[in-house]
């Protein structure tokens, strides 16, 4: 592999004045070496947005700067390990995720214990809980009848329990898939919408169309949408039904109001599971009006049979850089609260 170098992921970006980690990645081999650090470096970049370091490399020998610098080293090694095909960029991403809740020498440990975790039958095969509280929302959401997953945005919410739903349906263990959130515009005006009262209110479940379909497919989503096996709706629509041998998510729960989420929550019938997720800190309701997952987290948080998990920052499996973003707006709310 040719000579190269990485002055960090910000152009111009001077390295810390603190002594640096220095390394070499072994033995060398050079296809390896490029696996790991990706076209133009770019693997090397999500690493460094990760950590909060600066890189520096010239062939197979690494300097990092910075206050993570030493977990740094050992995620490249372990990176480099694992260089046997090409890496990609979510395969770095997701695997920073686990490297950041727990040091790197536990790899085998983590491992180890994501395979202890509920195994769910979806298109993912590799689909497990990626960081402590995800292993645990799994398992409420097995073995509660109702469990409320409330955290930042990014942290898995929706999308494991959607793959939840999946896994129940695909082990026979309910006969529907329902999936509903409240039709709340997220702080915009968007206007009269064109079209029938389907594509109305496509735009506010399309999140929920895209987590099925990547854990279905396209094809089986619209058989089994067409079946009615599968349902999308407005929270509205469930209003005097009752949901039985069901899977049931509620998305977006805190632009519900307290009579909306009791209203959902009575509609639980014989056979049926039911999730609500949601972030209490992006409600988009009117000014004034209460949201009816503050709510009922304080009124049933002594309630037999339901679940509770509370993500944080360190559960976020988007972008790095996502995790330090809830971060500087928590910081921000404390110091003006």
């Amino acid at each position: 592999m040719s000579s190269a170098k990485t002055e960090g992921a910000k152009a111009g970006r001077p390295a810390p004045k603190s002594k640096p980690v220095e390394f070499a990645v072994a033995p060398l081999d050079n296809k390896q070496l490029a696996n790991l650090c990706g076209p133009l470096d770019e693997n090397i970049r999500q690493i460094e947005t990760g950590f909060d370091v600066v890189i520096r490399r010239r062939n197979e020998h690494f300097s990092v700067f910075g206050e993570n610098s030493r977990l740094t080293a050992d995620a490249i090694r372990h990176f480099y390990a694992m260089a046997r095909g090409p890496l990609s960029v979510d395969e770095i991403q997701l695997g920073l995720i686990e490297l950041l809740n727990a040091p790197v020498r536990r790899v085998a440990q983590r491992t180890e214990s994501a395979n202890d975790g509920p195994q769910l039958i979806t298109r993912k095969t590799e689909l497990h809980g990626r960081t402590p509280r995800q292993v645990e929302y799994l398992k409420h959401i097995q073995e509660h009848d109702i469990t409320f997953g409330i955290g930042p945005a990014g942290t898995g919410k929706t999308y494991l329990a959607v793959a939840s739903a999946v896994d129940a349906f695909e082990r026979d263990l309910v006969e529907r898939i329902i999936l509903t959130r409240p039709a709340v515009e997220a702080g915009e005006r968007l206007g009269f919408l064109p079209g029938d009262l389907t594509q109305k209110i496509d735009p506010y479940l399309r999140p929920l169309y895209d987590a099925l379909y990547d854990l279905m497919g396209a094809d089986r989503v619209a058989k089994l949408y067409e079946k009615r096996a599968i349902e999308i709706a407005p929270l509205a629509f469930m209003r005097g039904r009752t949901l039985n041998h069901a899977f049931v998510i509620l998305d977006e729960a805190q632009n519900t109001t307290p009579e909306q989420m009791k209203m959902f929550l009575t509609r639980i019938g014989i056979g049926a599971k039911a999730v609500v997720t949601g972030d209490i800190t992006q409600i988009d309701l009117p000014k004034g009006q209460k949201s009816g997952l503050k709510e009922a987290m304080d009124i049933l948080k002594d309630v037999r049979g339901l679940a509770f998990t509370q993500f944080r920052k360190e559960d976020v499996v988007r972008h790095p850089l996502v995790a330090r973003i809830v971060e500087a707006y928590e910081k921000r709310s404390q110091q003006t609260s």
